[in-house]
């Protein structure tokens, strides 16, 4: 046996390993929506946004602190302003904002677009180069989402929709820029320097929003709002950012378009929201387009 054949095993394992990280990122990811409005039941949006934040970055601290882990490079310090912009602030608000009006069901479906645009600009930033059966498996996905989300919103796209989208696009390049920064530090390292990085905003907007919305604290309102803060901004990601630097940015995040098909089953179990028919069909189009971007070889 080659020391090629030999190693081939070891590799196929390490995949499977980042794949099912990022899978059980994804996983969590699934009921940030369901938490969130959750928490708008007793905090208002910019409370909300801002709370998150601040309680994740002191479980963050707390594991940098125990750890005695350094201060990242300065030249790693972009790569955590983007992950701090775009996955702390940026689209904990945007999507806040989008929650106010409307649905989990049909905001998953809306941000199910993530994976191509996480796709895209990794490319762009990162140098990765999937094949043409990755695109057009990932192209298929995103069009059978937008499909049906125009189909929820009988063809003409809210308010809400447009929040939506500004966040998918800052969301990618936090994404984007995290998995590449995991190829050079642990992944938790990075969502925990990013939420670190982000607390002078968070703790800003959490002390000038408090005042100014109400704030009821129900066990529902509470509940929601530990799950975002320890799961959806920091516990999640940590699993998240492994897998992306195992498995590679763009094949990771195109398992993301199976997370609008769970949040849909969280809004039906737990929210009571009723689901379009269309939404069986969509959900097997996307299980076949996520089959083909895991196959498909860079």
């Amino acid at each position: 046996m080659t020391a090629e054949n030999s190693a081939t095993p070891a590799r196929w394992i390490a995949v499977d390993r980042g794949t099912v990280l990022a899978a059980l990122g994804v996983l969590g990811f699934s009921f940030s929506f369901p938490a969130t409005a959750w928490a708008l039941d007793g905090f208002g949006p910019w409370t909300a946004t801002g709370l998150r934040g601040v309680l994740a970055a002191l479980v963050a601290g707390a594991c940098l602190a125990v750890g005695r882990v350094p201060v990242p490079e300065r030249r790693h310090w972009p790569g955590v302003a983007a992950v701090a912009g775009g996955c702390v602030i940026g689209f904990p608000l945007l999507t806040t904002l989008a929650l106010r009006t409307s649905s989990t069901a049909h905001s998953a479906v809306v941000v199910g677009l993530l994976p191509l645009a996480t796709a895209v600009v990794a490319a762009a930033l990162t140098g990765e180069r999937p094949s043409r059966l990755f695109w057009c498996g990932a192209v298929a996905g995103a069009v059978a989402v937008a499909g049906f989300t125009l189909q929820q919103s009988h063809g003409e796209p809210t308010a809400a929709d447009a929040y939506l989208f500004g966040a998918l696009l800052v969301c990618a390049v936090g994404y984007a820029a995290g998995g590449r920064l995991s190829r050079r530090m642990p992944g938790w390292q990075v969502i925990a320097w990013g939420v670190v990085a982000a607390l002078p905003a968070t703790l800003a907007t959490t002390l000038l929003a408090w005042p100014s919305e109400p704030v009821h604290l129900t066990a529902r309102a509470v509940a929601g709002m530990a799950y975002v803060a320890a799961v959806s901004q920091f516990g999640g990601f940590v699993v998240w950012y492994r897998g992306m630097a195992a498995v590679g940015v763009a094949r990771a995040s195109q398992l993301q378009l199976a997370q609008p098909l769970v949040t849909l089953a969280w809004s039906v179990l737990l929210m009571g929201e009723r689901v379009s028919p269309a939404a069986p069909f969509t959900a097997v189009v996307v299980l076949l387009c996520i089959a083909v971007t895991q196959r498909a070889r860079s």
